[in-house]
């Protein structure tokens, strides 16, 4: 049985809910959307990821007997009643897994009465303000990368749920593999793993540990040779694995020139096909460093799982549009300095150039208009009156974040810190503009 998630919220959704039944306005319509007002400090793009775990954690909002018993003294009798019955019955709309996204971008469209929507704002945050986070690093370690593989490996550096979301938003934004065997079991996203420096410590010698591994693991494992002399690691891997040995590991060092070192001496022993892995605290300025040198893959760790210095999106979710008292829809938008936000309901387009790459993200209220030929819709429906209609393999999505990167302009391939590569254009039909 699933495990509810209505516990993953915070206080004053449910105080606000008591208030709004008890007032009588719990039950009008409203939208609800989540967006960011920027991007962390010096991005380019953003990348939605967490969409099916959103999905997954909605689908299991119910409030049983012991979150309702969780809950006392926290809302009153008339208010626990309500919650027993929770169901979402509403309408969803938002980008679809692995998108980019910029400032202001809709990434999620929720339409349901205020008490149904209001209770999902704090799950929906937790999960695509993390998971977009990683995905935006693993997008921009992806790409300096290139066509080299790159494996996620920070389970340790973070709290161990947190690692099997990682897993799956690294994976979902380019990464060919993961080390956390959860990920693997819940999401189906590749593992890989040899052994680390315990297991030759384990053992007499270095060779011993060597010939262990490959009389268990075969000739295409991956020996790490840098837990004592590296030169005499490789020296050891392939006199015990042969020619064939499937690959070396590095792990410390100045990865750039034992790389080259490596590289010349496997080639001198004739294992010419033995690739070379690197670890070590990697994020992608240093992947980028690496890119001239004799690097097969890259295993990557707590610079990853912690966003690479951006740990979060700055996501919010807010209320734009509510029924009025005449049953028709009306913008609603928080006015506050430097947090104020655009009312009603939104449309959003990616419109590209006559040489295909985007130029702008478009973003507005009232009837959507036809995209055109050169646009295209951003919003996918995700949910219809409460079913679950977005679901999708993880491979959709790393297809749509291949796409989506590739279709930005080529300033969205610099490491350097810089605006957004496309701008947000508001259309408001009220003003014209």
């Amino acid at each position: 049985m699933t495990r509810t998630t209505a516990l993953l919220t915070d206080h004053y959704e449910l105080t606000m809910l008591q208030a709004a039944l008890a007032g009588g306005t719990a039950e009008r319509r409203c939208v609800f959307e989540l967006f960011s007002r920027s991007l962390p400090d010096g991005r380019r793009y953003g990348v939605v990821a967490g969409v099916g775990r959103a999905l997954d954690a909605l689908e299991a909002f119910r409030f049983d007997q012991e979150s309702l018993d969780a809950l006392d003294g926290v809302v009153d009798e008339p208010t626990l009643a309500w919650l027993s019955a929770y169901r979402f019955s509403g309408d969803v709309q938002g980008y679809g897994e692995g998108e980019t996204y910029f400032p202001g971008s809709p990434l999620l469209v929720v339409e349901a009465s205020f008490a149904e929507a209001v209770l999902l704002e704090t799950v929906l945050l937790s999960i695509y303000n993390h998971d977009s986070a990683i995905a935006a690093a693993a997008s921009r370690m992806t790409r300096a990368a290139g066509d080299r593989p790159c494996i996620e490996m920070g389970s340790r550096r973070t709290h161990e749920e947190a690692a099997v979301a990682a897993a799956r938003a690294a994976y979902v934004a380019g990464f060919e593999a993961t080390s956390n065997l959860a990920a693997r079991h819940r999401w189906g996203v590749p593992s890989t793993g040899t052994s680390a420096h315990s297991f030759t410590l384990l053992h007499d010698t270095e060779a011993d540990a060597f010939r262990v591994q490959v009389d268990s693991l075969g000739v295409g494992t991956t020996l790490l040779v840098d837990t004592y002399d590296v030169a005499e690691a490789v020296r050891l891997g392939v006199e015990v694995a042969g020619t064939g040995l499937g690959a070396v590991r590095l792990d410390s060092g100045d990865l750039g020139v034992l790389a080259h070192q490596v590289r010349e001496q496997l080639d001198s022993l004739g294992a010419h096909d033995t690739r070379i892995v690197v670890t070590s605290d990697l994020d992608e300025y240093a992947i980028a460093g690496l890119g001239a040198a004799p690097v097969d893959g890259y295993g990557v760790g707590t610079q990853l799982v912690t966003g690479s210095g951006h740990p979060t999106c700055g996501m919010v979710y807010k209320l734009v549009a509510r029924e009025d008292s005449r049953g028709e829809m009306e913008p609603v938008a928080k006015r506050s300095s430097k947090k104020a936000s655009f009312g009603g309901r939104k449309w959003a387009h990616r419109h590209l150039g006559t040489d295909g790459y985007a130029e702008a993200e478009v973003v507005g209220t009232g009837p959507a208009p036809d995209p055109g030929p050169r646009s295209r819709d951003l919003l996918v429906p995700l949910v219809r009156a409460g079913e679950v209609v977005g679901r999708e393999p993880l491979a959709d999505a790393r297809a749509r974040h291949l796409a989506s990167r590739e279709e930005l302009p080529l300033a969205a391939q610099s490491m350097s810190r810089g605006e957004p590569v496309l701008p947000t254009r508001r259309v408001d039909p009220t003003t014209g503009g």
